[in-house]
């Protein structure tokens, strides 16, 4: 049976400008209430993230086995259609899965859903850093992870967002959401592109050392102290330019949720 997407319905607000829309992955819809794949109905059960780029949800079948839905952005923005942009994403971080879907620290995709999703296993577990405890070696597992990967030619980028890394009731690091982790695909394999490529993969660990510094300070040797210790001018340029833009991002849209001008599952 071929994934089959039921159509998302319209957000319930009324008077919601246009511009908070505009920062939503699906516009004025909301996930489908529904997907089906391999012959069974998923139900939504709650929407974790809707973002310029992105919706995410968590859907169970009758039986309560839960998996997790991804739909890339359709709503134009500005004027411009933005559905080949969504295509184009989706399409590039199944390739990721794809390629890593032989770790059982990377849940698997079961099914394309639409043009712009797709769905991959749920992980048990919790986000790093959330005030729970991290066990002995949890660390050392999840550099060894991140060396596969770096090993396969990608770099995950994102190791620098907690919520991303996933500590899974088996004890075990788990990675998701691969949408902007990097590989020699889209560009090439040439000079450049190989030292953007080791450049993003030294970042990948000096943010994992970071997270390691924060909660596990005992485990650190004094090799990765050095390591984390030392801010690369990449990062203090990143600093330089990214801080700016969230500060006025988290504002802005705190003040939308205030006065109701964009839903609590809005844009993050």
């Amino acid at each position: 049976m071929s994934p089959r997407r039921s159509e998302g319905s319209p957000t319930r607000s009324a008077g919601v400008p246009r511009v908070a829309y505009a920062m939503r992955a699906l516009g004025r819809r909301d996930l489908p209430p529904t997907i089906s794949f391999g012959g069974k109905v998923y139900r939504h059960q709650k929407t974790v993230k809707h973002d310029f780029f992105a919706a995410t949800g968590f859907y169970n079948d009758s039986q309560g086995a839960r998996v997790v839905l991804k739909v890339g952005r359709v709503n134009d923005y500005c004027g411009f259609p933005c559905v080949g942009l969504g295509k184009w994403l989706c399409r590039r971080e199944m390739r990721f899965y794809s390629a890593l879907s032989d770790l059982p620290n990377v849940p698997p995709v079961l099914a394309q859903i639409g043009p712009t999703g797709f769905v991959h296993e749920f992980v048990p577990g919790r986000p790093l850093g959330d005030g729970q405890p991290v066990p002995d070696g949890f660390f050392d597992q999840l550099l060894q992870l991140l060396a596969e990967l770096h090993r396969r030619q990608i770099a995950y980028v994102d190791t620098n967002k907690p919520q991303n890394i996933l500590l899974g009731e088996d004890g075990r690091p788990h990675l998701i959401d691969f949408q902007i982790s990097y590989d020699l695909h889209d560009f090439g394999n040439n000079w450049l592109n190989r030292r953007i490529l080791r450049r993003m993969q030294r970042e990948d660990i000096y943010h994992m050392l970071k997270h390691k510094r924060r909660l596990r300070p005992d485990e650190l040797t004094d090799t990765e102290r050095a390591v984390v210790n030392k801010v690369s001018w990449a990062i203090r340029l990143h600093r330089f330019i990214s801080k700016p833009y969230f500060k006025f991002r988290r504002r802005t849209f705190r003040r939308l949720r205030a006065t109701g001008q964009l839903l609590p599952e809005g844009s993050k």
